[in-house]
């Protein structure tokens, strides 16, 4: 394992290990993929602007998200079925995470309990949230994950309907009946959300409320004017309506839209310490990784999740340094522009 480098070595021995028919749930997009590739190439449209004889002798990546502190601006994002990969799966991610001090956002679709991650690792923990169509499940998870230390609820708005994914049609992928599902599946959730739901998930929990996968200006001012505490720009990797903006292009007209009034964080494609760094310079006040962490505990469980952060947040310090800024507060617009084509 510490022969791989870079996020992409690791993702190239994911793929040479696991099942075809197991990594393609993990890998593939939907329909043409045409948004998968794009996450990964709209990066290349954004050049760094550095500033020069800027004292950068010491970097630090702390900063804090709805008030609680994390180690780096880079946190991990929701993926289900981590059991397919590794016996560890989300006990593993999550342990990865509190040693390096970042944020882990555990999926619906885990397959340990939430007092069983409680128990194995104290890190900052987010539950990301499916309404599923028994109402009355939903809130005895909200209530689960209150009492389990979770200290925010990520609520994903952009599977009313599963996406198409045609690569897990051709290679046959299907979700093993051994696995456990304790808090819901992918086929109760709920497509009649709307914004007034909002509100009886508000007077659920007391937690902080985000909403993830918000693309447009206009759904930014919506989420805003219902007061939610984040919004985190997604197009769900790809894996649901092909032919959307990548996140890192939509991120800025959220962030205008947005105008202050919540934290703004941004998934898809993020491959490369720098890339987290292009996303700060754009107003988002962290980035999520899935495939990236996918693929390191494909290799080597939790030790292959905390190789995979480490080699992010050094090239995340290495980027800021570079750019000439010691934290990523000092990271601006002024430090990002658009690639002329």
């Amino acid at each position: 394992m510490n022969e791989l480098l870079n996020v992409g070595e690791f993702l190239d021995a994911a793929a040479a290990k696991i099942d075809p028919a197991v990594w393609c749930y993990f890998e593939g997009g939907a329909e043409d993929e045409v948004t998968l590739r794009e996450n990964l190439a709209a990066f290349s449209r954004w050049q760094l602007r550095p500033r020069m004889l800027v004292d950068v002798g010491e970097i630090n990546l702390e900063t804090t998200l709805l008030g609680a502190t994390v180690s780096m601006p880079l946190g991990i994002a929701p993926f289900a079925l981590q059991r397919l990969l590794d016996p560890g799966a989300e006990r593993a991610t999550t342990c990865a995470a509190a040693t390096a001090g970042a944020l882990a956002v555990v999926p619906t679709l885990t397959s340990y309990r939430h007092a069983e991650l409680q128990a194995a690792a104290d890190g900052p923990r987010w539950l990301q949230l499916y309404v599923q169509t028994d109402r009355a499940r939903t809130l005895d998870h909200l209530a689960e994950a209150r009492e389990t230390g979770y200290t925010a609820v990520a609520l994903t708005v952009d599977l009313p309907l599963i996406g198409r994914r045609e690569r897990d049609l051709r290679l046959g992928f299907a979700i093993p009946p051994e696995i456990p599902l304790h808090y819901g599946t992918l086929v109760d959730v709920d497509p009649t959300l709307t914004w007034r739901d909002l509100e009886w998930i508000r007077a659920a929990t007391d937690l902080p409320l985000v909403l993830k996968g918000i693309v447009t200006r206009e759904d930014t001012v919506l989420a805003a004017e219902h007061g939610v505490d984040g919004i985190w720009v997604s197009n769900h990797g790809g894996r649901q309506l092909d032919g959307v903006a990548p996140p890192i292009d939509a991120l800025p007209e959220v962030v205008e839209a947005a105008d202050g009034r919540c934290e703004v964080y941004v998934d898809g494609g993020f491959r490369r310490g720098s890339d987290v760094v292009k996303a700060l310079a754009l107003g988002a006040r962290a980035a999520f990784v899935a495939r990236p962490i996918a693929a390191g505990l494909a290799v080597d469980g939790e030790a292959g999740v905390s190789r995979v952060l480490e080699l992010l947040r050094d090239e995340i310090a290495l980027a800021l340094g570079l750019l000439g800024c010691t934290s990523p507060e000092q990271v601006s617009r002024a430090h990002i522009q658009r690639a002329l084509s």
